[in-house]
């Protein structure tokens, strides 16, 4: 049974005004109904939690586990293959960067496509792309192969991030949203801390080809599954009335039955005057432009952070004299952190809101960061993993829950496309990542690639404090809300 209504407010009843005007398509059907409307943003956001959302949930996360253990897997190789091949770590600079290219259009196609075709079909063929492309990295016989490889793959590996995080939080309730979309983008360190005790394993013994090899396959293989058990967003199929017999079949699987005549409204979007066909231009429209601009920033400092980590600190540290395997450890004890602190993040922003766990995340990576320029690698190896956890959790703390403020700033109808925009401005940190952190290594080492970590966390804090429409704490969230567009 569904939930009693509420006592209208001046929204619904604004959107509820406006219902019988509304065109087919645009949430009604072209003929009268008997049923009343079901809200879809009230049924999904404070109906229960259902085996099937959660899910949902899950087969999202572990698209992105397997989007992290791939994207990964070339910071672990590139160690290997320069002693192999007796080439030198700069000649890597565009095999990285290629694929951060690929992986910013990868999220801003992605998106875009979500929003119109669906958020099913994108996660399923983005999974899919970097499996098969991540198993044809395991046969390229040079640098070349290796660079033109890894931009098809990051198209794939860009792609899942925007796609997943969305459908996640259009499957949530409202009470669990925060913390389920930043559990979903978790993942992605949580895939590359497996990377690291896979390529632990499997490079003394296989060799970097065969990590390739399944690195891949096991992508490749769970794409099928998506394709054959992952549901469309609901919220997208309320947009539009012939996927509304699924919808409401799907709505019973999820304990939300409704009346089979019944038509779907969307009543806080169409109140706040929302268009389904709005664009890109949109993210700047209705009071937007700040966050978006503010998102895009954050987005870029965080992500110049994080890959500077997941590309180069293996890396930094054997040039710093430690061994591969140690190398390996220190980015596996960077993505634990991680995991760690993006929950906790998302624990205190679903009490507190968003802005000051945000803001304190982002001072804690710049202060972990330069704080390490003091340790000794070779005398503190302990005291060493300690700190690239602490400064993983904050990083990590800081990254994953933007996604839910993207999900939480952007409606239904750009939420893709604005979380996808703010990710593939983000790549363009990355890709700066790619040749930044090899030419800081080769020329200052460990103290000049701290500092860059650091100082890029300090401009991230700026840039996220100003946010104007943060996710308000649980208290903040008790009183009436003047922005519709919280979706």
């Amino acid at each position: 049974m569904l939930r009693p209504a509420s006592p209208p407010t001046p929204k619904r009843q604004a959107a509820a005004s406006a219902f019988g005007a509304i065109k087919k398509g645009d949430f009604s059907m072209s003929h009268a109904h008997s049923a009343a409307a079901v809200d879809i943003g009230r049924t999904l956001d404070h109906g229960p939690f259902s085996s099937l959302q959660k899910m949902v949930v899950l087969m999202a996360a572990l698209s992105i586990i397997l989007d992290g253990f791939d994207g990964q897997l070339i910071g672990f190789a590139i160690p290997v293959m320069m002693k192999e091949w007796g080439i030198a770590r700069s000649a890597f600079a565009p095999a990285v960067a290629t694929g951060l290219v690929g992986m910013a259009i990868g999220s801003a196609f992605a998106g875009y496509m979500a929003d119109r075709i669906g958020r099913r079909l994108v996660i399923a063929a983005s999974v899919a792309l970097f499996g098969a492309t991540t198993i044809a990295i395991g046969f390229a016989p040079n640098i070349d192969a290796i660079t033109v490889l890894r931009f098809i793959a990051g198209l794939g590996i860009g792609g899942a991030l925007p796609s997943a995080s969305t459908l996640t939080a259009e499957f949530t309730p409202l009470k669990y949203r925060t913390v389920a979309v930043t559990g979903t983008i978790v993942s992605y360190p949580l895939g590359g801390m497996l990377a690291g005790l896979f390529a632990s394993f499997v490079l003394p013994t296989l060799g970097w080809r065969a990590m390739f090899w399944i690195g891949g396959a096991l992508p490749l293989a769970y794409s099928f599954f998506l394709l054959a058990r992952l549901p469309e967003s609901p919220r997208l199929m309320a947009r539009h009335s012939a996927q509304w017999p699924q919808l409401r079949t799907l709505l019973a699987r999820m304990q939300r039955p409704t009346a089979a005549d019944a038509p779907f409204v969307d009543a806080v979007e169409q109140a706040a005057g929302q268009k389904q066909n709005a664009g890109f231009g949109a993210l700047f429209k209705d009071g937007l432009a700040r966050d978006t601009l503010a998102i895009w920033m954050g987005f870029f400092m965080v992500m110049l952070a994080s890959y500077s980590a997941f590309s180069w600190l293996p890396s930094m540290l054997t040039a710093e004299g430690l061994p591969v395997s140690m190398a390996s450890s220190g980015l596996t004890a960077y993505n634990l952190g991680g995991v760690l602190g993006a929950l906790g993040c998302a624990w205190a922003m679903s009490r507190f809101g968003s802005r000051w766990p945000l803001a304190l995340a982002c001072a804690g990576a710049a202060a972990s960061a330069l704080a390490l320029k003091g340790v000794d690698f070779h005398q503190d190896a302990s005291l060493l993993m300690l700190g690239l956890g602490v400064h993983g959790m904050f990083v990590n703390g800081v990254q994953a829950p933007m996604y839910a403020l993207c999900a939480h700033v952007y409606a239904t109808h750009i939420r893709a496309t604005g979380t996808a925009a703010g990710l593939a401005f983000g790549r363009l940190g990355a890709i700066l990542s790619s040749f930044a952190g090899a030419a800081i290594i080769t020329s200052n080492g460990a103290q000049g690639y701290l500092s860059l970590l650091g100082y890029a966390m300090l401009a991230a804090l700026v840039a996220l404090f100003l946010v104007k429409h943060h996710i308000r704490g649980r208290r903040a969230a008790d009183t009436p809300s003047t922005n519709a567009k919280a979706a």
